[in-house]
């Protein structure tokens, strides 16, 4: 893969560093502001949910901007975002600045992921999808669990100024190193929206949104159930959150590799049978430092293994992909917002220790969507298109 490519997974990172690392700062941003773990936990349902609403809308207005120009600006109001959450001393400035970051992230993905498939051909796909992806991983890997040792010295507003520095030096990094690349012929919003009328799409978009609420519904509070489970705190914490994005990188790469080797569907199913095994007994194997080490570098390498298969199901329905990538990226984060309020709700109600049964729960759902998917694939042709 080309050094383009791996620029683009550095912007996933800024992106993903953004999105991701409300949940390693949890309790910084409960402690310096005075507000409950819930309540800072719907920080990342905020960017989720402005991230869900405005990626398809973001990718029809940006349809036919040069696409250099527009992951420059993308990741220029991703800094933007950020740099109001390091100065926010409120709670509605910091869930302002969390949305504006939302709007960045939301142009950037989508157009990124279709310009490393550009890049690259056909049967390479599933890679070059899961090298852009990569970046969202490394940003589990580095950014959350560095932003949970960091938040302890500098806070949470230091953690997101160096998420602003990071965003804008990818910045600076994308007009002398990418290619120009036109933007796509003017096409009206409902032709734009007529793939999401396919059954197989809406499926797929399902599929997205229920796996996301599934796992993202635990990770969101994992520092919490950590805690109750292993009664480890702090930097031991933060190791922790390492395993699982170490996990994040190896299941990323194999998801694309197998989505290239054995195809879409049967890598989607392996993926969803093993992260749903791995929430469903999470409170048995994370009791010790080693047994949730080891629990979470293993259902990561399955979560993670997720988005290059859906994503290359995607593009074989609608070679194009512009909107149908928006409308998955849109689907990945409304899940991240519905995990958000469902994980809130879960502990309120029932305690923290019951979230793993309940992403297992949806899990079990996923799983018949795939077969019915899979039912239905053989019959139908890709889409025109978008």
């Amino acid at each position: 893969m080309s050094a383009r490519t791996y620029l683009l997974a550095a912007g996933a990172f800024a992106v993903g560093t953004s999105a991701y690392v409300v949940s390693g700062v949890l309790p910084a941003v409960s402690a310096e502001l005075d507000v409950s773990v819930t309540a800072a936990g719907q920080l990342t349902t905020a960017f989720a949910l402005a991230y869900a609403v405005s990626a398809p809308f973001l990718a029809t207005v940006t349809a036919r901007w040069e696409r250099r120009r527009l992951l420059l600006a993308a990741l220029l109001v991703a800094a933007l975002g950020n740099a109001i959450s390091a100065v926010a001393t409120t709670y509605p400035l910091l869930l302002g600045g969390r949305i504006i970051a939302a709007l960045g992230a939301a142009a950037y993905t989508p157009a990124a992921t279709l310009f490393a498939t550009a890049l690259r051909p056909p049967a390479e796909r599933g890679r070059a999808v899961a090298i852009v992806f990569g970046g969202l991983t490394v940003a589990l890997a580095l950014g959350v669990p560095i932003g949970s040792l960091l938040a302890g010295s500098v806070g949470y507003r230091g953690v997101f100024a160096v998420v602003a520095a990071v965003s804008l030096v990818t910045a600076l990094a994308v007009r002398p190193q990418l290619p120009l690349m036109a933007g796509s012929p003017a096409v009206a919003l409902r032709e734009r929206f007529a793939v999401a009328a396919d059954r197989r799409v809406l499926t797929l978009l399902a599929i997205t949104v229920l796996g996301v609420v599934a796992t993202m519904s635990v990770y969101i509070y994992v520092v919490p159930l950590l805690t109750v489970t292993t009664g480890l705190a702090g930097s031991t914490i933060g190791g922790l959150l390492l395993a699982y994005g170490l996990g994040a990188i190896v299941g990323n790469a194999w998801g694309g590799r197998a989505t290239d080797r054995f195809g879409s569907v049967p890598t989607l199913f392996a993926t969803i049978a093993g992260f749903v095994i791995m929430i469903a007994t999470l409170p048995l194997t994370a009791t010790t430092a080693v047994g949730a080490a080891v629990a979470l570098f293993v259902w990561s390498v399955f979560t993670w293994s997720f988005n290059p298969p859906v994503q290359s199901l995607l593009l074989e329905l609608a070679p194009a992909g512009g909107m149908v990538l928006s409308l998955n990226a849109s689907a990945i984060y409304l899940g991240m917002g519905l995990a958000g309020v469902l994980g809130g709700a879960v502990i309120g109600t029932v305690g923290v220790l019951a979230l793993p049964g309940v992403g297992a729960a949806l899990g079990l759902v996923v799983v018949g969507l795939m077969l019915s998917l899979r039912a239905g694939a053989r019959r139908e042709p890709a889409l025109a298109a978008d």
